[in-house]
């Protein structure tokens, strides 16, 4: 709300003890808008300040335009004086004396009132000062939390158990609250069906880095868990698929086992599994007969890195969108093998025995990672628009045909490739020009060494593109130029996605 330069008009204050003169002050302070708005005076109503002196024997009249204020002495005494005070403006004189007699009294209290002794800290009270490293507090448990003496309950955690790290030998009682609970890197070595009675709430399982045997896991001791959502059984000595398993498992880890063998059955309960890992075991192409995979619905990633499969798993579930085959004996990938998995998004299939790829073998709309490093390739193959890295290093391929690559141009829907790995080949020649037309937003080739005499080695280690003045000269600061980069400075490219999620 927009104010007025306030104007003073007069109030009259006498002091009883002053007998020889009284002194009028001008104490009031209202707005203008006030006074224009409510009782229709002008705008340009601004009386001036009024101060004046009076005697005991006179008797005048002040002036303040446009009211006039009558004095007139009407008596005197010893004690007191009488002054008759009359203002000629009808109603507009009396509302003025209430304001006038209603603002004295606001302003009275606002200069008595002390707002500090509001906001004054009690003695009693310390400053607060916060400390980042307070732990906060869980909230309050409905019942007491039971735990094992064996393990550790962390208040801030109470359906958590850990027993990890601890040299145990035998599974504890689990209390029936819990619902994560954590026992790896111990020397367990059986899993027996009575601490698990009253564990009926249990959520996940962590049983990684044990001694634990597949006929020293009491039967059904998993399936009765029937709110089980992940179970990790890695780094143990399980020679046989641990079954049966209860419906509600979504992820379950079997990797760095001995497990060679897997029933046909094994893994048809199992309808919502979406992540399996069944990375470095023993299994052969005998456990693919059965089909083993073709049930699982809702499977989005599988790991079956480092066995010794020598073909293809057969029919995948549609659902798969990361496949891990690494460290394999694959020599051959059949030509509409991927024709039914169109949300592959991530394919490892590097140190197997690839020779031949047929050209459209990769057409997939969604891919964005391809590695097929340490194979016997000889040629390219088509990429998908969609691919961002590509990984072909170690591989026997003398030139790079980019028309294979990219048989053709759209502008409205371009190659999304930003990556290419081409270390350890036998190349001679960089790539073609071509390739940039067909790859715009191609940023790094990496040619490292090849295959050949030094004589005939490519000038440039590596080529980058889009370089900005600061990240060449962060990169020459920091003495990281392209031509000095190695083979081991590229390994980490090879994990752009993790194999576990």
């Amino acid at each position: 709300m927009m104010w007025h330069k306030p104007f003073f008009f007069s109030f009259l204050s006498f002091s009883w003890q002053m007998r020889r003169k009284a002194k009028a002050i001008i104490l009031l302070c209202l707005p203008t808008r006030l006074l224009t708005t409510k009782y229709g005076l002008g705008r340009s109503f601004i009386p001036p300040a009024v101060l004046g002196y009076f005697s005991d024997d006179f008797s005048s009249t002040i002036t303040c335009c446009p009211l006039q204020l009558e004095l007139h002495r009407v008596s005197t005494s010893k004690f007191s004086w009488i002054y008759d005070i009359s203002l000629k403006m009808g109603i507009l004189s009396q509302l003025l004396i209430i304001h006038l007699l209603c603002a004295a009294m606001v302003f009275c209290q606002y200069e008595d009132y002390d707002f500090e002794d509001e906001y004054d800290e009690p003695d009693h009270q310390h400053p607060y000062y916060f400390n980042p490293n307070t732990q906060p507090e869980g909230p309050p448990f409905p019942f007491p939390v039971e735990c094992a003496k064996e393990c550790f309950c962390p208040p801030a955690f109470p359906l958590s158990m850990y027993c990890d790290h601890r040299k145990l030998k035998t599974i504890p009682n689990i209390p029936n609250h819990v619902q994560q609970l954590y026992l790896q890197n111990n020397d367990i070595e059986a899993v027996p069906a009575g601490p698990f009675t009253n564990a009926t709430f249990l959520r996940e399982i962590n049983l990684n880095h044990n001694k634990i045997k597949f006929h020293m896991i009491d039967s059904g001791v998993f399936a009765k868990l029937l709110n089980l959502v992940q179970l990790h059984l890695q780094y143990n000595e399980l020679e046989e698929f641990p079954f049966p398993l209860p419906s509600s498992l979504e992820r379950l880890l079997l990797g760095s086992n001995k497990i060679s063998q897997l029933s046909a059955n094994a893994l048809e309960e199992l309808p919502n599994i979406t992540m399996l890992d069944l990375c470095n075991n023993s299994l052969d192409d005998s456990v693919l007969k059965g089909k083993p995979f073709s049930n699982l619905k809702n499977l989005m990633q599988l790991n079956l890195c480092n066995n010794r499969f020598q073909i293809m798993p057969p029919d995948l579930p549609s659902s798969l969108m990361h496949l891990s085959l690494e460290n394999n004996s694959i020599s051959y990938i059949p030509e509409n093998y991927f024709s039914r998995l169109p949300k592959i998004i991530a394919l490892r299939m590097s140190h197997n025995n690839l020779q031949n790829i047929p050209c459209n073998t990769f057409n997939l709309p969604n891919l964005l990672e391809l590695n097929l490093g340490h194979n016997k390739l000889k040629q390219v193959f088509y990429i998908p628009r969609s691919l961002q890295h590509l990984y072909i290093q170690d591989n026997d391929i003398e030139v790079i045909n980019v028309t294979l690559m990219c048989p053709h141009i759209e502008p409205m829907n371009i190659n999304q490739l930003t990556y290419i790995r081409v270390d350890q080949n036998k190349l001679t020649v960089p790539l073609s020009t071509y390739a940039f037309f067909c790859f715009p937003h191609i940023r790094t080739i990496y040619y490292g060494e090849q295959k050949v005499n030094k004589s005939t080695q490519l000038r440039t280690a590596v080529f980058r593109r889009f370089l900005t003045p600061e990240e060449f000269e962060e990169a020459e600061a920091n003495h990281e130029t392209p031509d000095h980069e190695t083979e081991e400075d590229h390994e980490a490219e090879d994990n752009y996605f993790h194999p576990y999620f």
